[in-house]
């Protein structure tokens, strides 16, 4: 590609992103969502964290890893546990690397 194309390409790119994410912002309350879709909305941003997170905590280059040796996802376990205990963000984010660094100095 040349470069007028690749300046096209970023602009296309940049009016597509703003008109995206600007929609409901433009239409004001002029979009009247229906409860169950309100509902359903309201669990968005925790799937989406569990999409990105999924794939680090279970898979190694593309595999399953088996459980003892799942340094990641017994941190995450134990940081979840410590977040039900406790109700502390920053302490959980804490805790879980604390965790982390602990399993992989002794166990790696």
């Amino acid at each position: 590609m040349t470069t007028l194309e690749y300046c096209w390409l970023m602009l296309l790119m940049t009016i597509a992103t703003f008109i995206c994410r600007s929609f409901f912002l433009t239409l004001g309350s002029g979009v009247k969502l229906s409860p169950w879709v309100r509902h359903a909305l309201q669990y968005a941003p925790a799937t989406a964290l569990a999409a990105i997170l999924a794939p680090d905590l279970f898979l190694a280059n593309g595999s399953m890893l088996p459980l003892i040796s799942n340094l990641k996802l017994l941190s995450a376990l134990c940081a979840a546990l410590y977040f039900m205990l406790t109700r502390q963000m920053v302490g959980t984010i804490v805790f879980g690397m604390l965790c982390f660094t602990g399993l992989r100095i002794f166990l790696a």
